[in-house]
């Protein structure tokens, strides 16, 4: 139910800026917050080493939404691709501690940062 909810919040967020291209990538509940490019990664594949093809569509102006990463891992694309940084948003960016681990909050579930939705 959680998952329906923020899939309708961001087709709303989506709607205004129809005229913009959009890309959603979503994690599998299995991702680590290690930073990991593996293959099986391809979300940290995808944004940390785009094909040319990928960065083509991002000078044509697409946005590529990335979910669930953790919040060493945006700033480590954040400072390595600044010239990106248009074509990225974040949804649901795990909080992690000072070892990478991910913040359980209350309710025992992954500690995400405010999104502003």
């Amino acid at each position: 139910m959680r998952y329906l909810h923020f899939a309708i919040i961001g087709a709303a967020l989506l709607l205004p800026i129809s005229a913009l291209s959009a890309t959603s990538v979503h994690a599998d509940p299995g991702v680590t917050t290690s930073g990991s490019t593996s293959p099986d990664n391809w979300q940290m594949r995808r944004l940390m080493e785009p094909t040319e093809a990928e960065l083509a569509r991002e000078a044509a102006g697409e946005v590529v939404i990335y979910d669930r990463l953790a919040d060493k891992q945006v700033d480590a694309a954040m400072s390595a691709h600044p010239d990106r940084i248009r074509n990225m948003m974040f949804l649901g960016t795990i909080i992690t501690d000072e070892r990478g681990e991910a913040k359980i909050d209350s309710s025992g579930m992954f500690a995400m940062e405010d999104d502003g939705c």
